[in-house]
């Protein structure tokens, strides 16, 4: 939120924050704040999903944070519970776990909570280490992967009828090419669990657990989602949290599972639903971005009230369902008219939104160390470096616009 005491004309900016995996990260909170950041945005990710999240223990972290001289109000994730999303028989208990955990979590000054709504996978790549031409390193999506997976690997019965027969010869000549290495290379890749992920299977497990949601489609599943909402956001309200849901990544049904967060009409038709004043949208850039049918300056300005959170990168898109995660300020995000837009609301609502450069290329002394694939730290502060100048940049020129009318 702005503060109390600013004047009028001063420019209200967004909070810079970078993602933060805990104590285990490889990226040292130090190293956060000497790139800039006020903030880490975290989550207790040893906690299994479902676990109440105690007051101690989030009072703990962020004692740890502040320590370093960094604050958190942002959390990354809360994780939803897969019964809650298939409305199974013990939903309930989750339900009251998670009403608990968004308490303390109020209780300890945490404002904003994130959490999606994706079925068993959270975000995918098929690519952790794609070569840029400068020799950097970026994440990269591939259909044709996905369908050499699901079909070859996976053996999920129906798969073939989810890919066009172009796609589907593609797929049969790339598995015929591919030695055990690479086959296990792109499992692991797909299932194993990215940075964040709430989940991370075998993928004998994957098959097993994909039956949890036979004949849910995405209307039941958006029901499922709306009667989450439902149960959790009065408690949200109570405890002073903002609930922002994370778009899907990618945004589009993957291995024959719905989804649901995938265009502005989704996350407009969710806040229809659901008024409540706690159901809030982290604006992804980088996930809403992997459709070009999305505008993405133009949900900035019409859901702008509605955004508690903003994720800041771009893909490039090759060819259909086909991308890589480009630099901050490349890509086909239009990410200055993105900032610009953003820039406009935080001035109309004297509101500073929490920000983060998601994701970044791996590059110069990071490409010789083990680090979270998306999440090592100088591609990130890269990011954060030029998204900072660029607000900078839009602020001075609305402002000397503001002097000269």
């Amino acid at each position: 939120m702005a503060r109390a005491d600013r004047e009028d004309h001063t420019p209200v900016l967004m909070t810079q924050t970078l993602r933060w995996f805990g104590p285990n990260d490889p990226v040292p909170l130090a190293h956060i704040r000497q790139a800039g950041a006020t903030e880490v945005v975290t989550a207790l990710h040893e906690l299994p999903n479902g676990a109440v999240w105690s007051h101690e223990a989030i009072a703990a972290r962020k004692a740890m944070i502040r320590a370093a001289g960094l604050d958190w109000t942002v959390v990354e994730s809360l994780p939803v519970h897969e019964h809650i999303k298939t409305g199974a028989a013990d939903r309930e208990a989750l339900l009251d776990a998670y009403r608990t955990s968004l308490a303390h979590l109020g209780a300890n000054g945490i404002t904003t909570v994130t959490y999606n709504f994706m079925p068993l996978l959270d975000w995918t790549r098929t690519d952790l280490a794609y070569a840029m031409p400068d020799g950097a390193r970026a994440l990269r999506f591939e259909w044709e992967a996905v369908a050499t997976y699901d079909i070859h690997l996976l053996r999920r019965p129906g798969a073939t009828d989810d890919y066009a027969p172009a796609v589907q010869d593609a797929a049969a000549r790339r598995f015929a090419a591919m030695d055990e290495a690479a086959r296990h290379r792109l499992e692991r890749t797909i299932i194993a669990g990215l940075p964040g992920s709430e989940e991370s299977f075998s993928s004998a497990q994957f098959l097993r657990a994909l039956d949890d949601y036979r004949g849910i489609d995405a209307d039941r599943l958006r029901a499922n989602h709306v009667a989450f909402l439902e149960a959790v956001c009065p408690a949200a309200e109570a405890a002073g949290v903002r609930l922002v849901v994370h778009p899907d990544d990618p945004p589009f049904p993957i291995f024959g599972l719905p989804r649901v967060v995938s265009t502005e009409r989704d996350v407009a038709d969710l806040f229809a639903r659901v008024p409540s004043r706690a159901n809030g949208l982290c604006l992804c850039t980088g996930s809403f971005g992997a459709r070009l049918d999305n505008d993405l300056p133009g949900m900035v300005r019409r859901l702008g009230s509605r955004i508690g959170f903003l994720h800041l990168r771009s893909v490039r898109h090759e060819r259909e369902r086909v991308f890589h995660e480009a630099a901050h300020l490349e890509g086909d995000a239009q990410m200055a008219a993105v900032v610009a837009e953003v820039v406009a609301l935080s001035a109309a609502e004297r509101r500073s939104i929490p920000m983060r450069p998601d994701h970044g290329h791996q590059m110069i002394d990071d490409l010789g160390k083990a680090t979270n694939p998306g999440y090592s730290l100088i591609g990130r502060l890269r990011g954060l470096a030029e998204l900072r100048g660029l607000e900078h940049g839009l602020v001075h020129a609305r402002q000397m616009l503001g002097a000269s009318a």
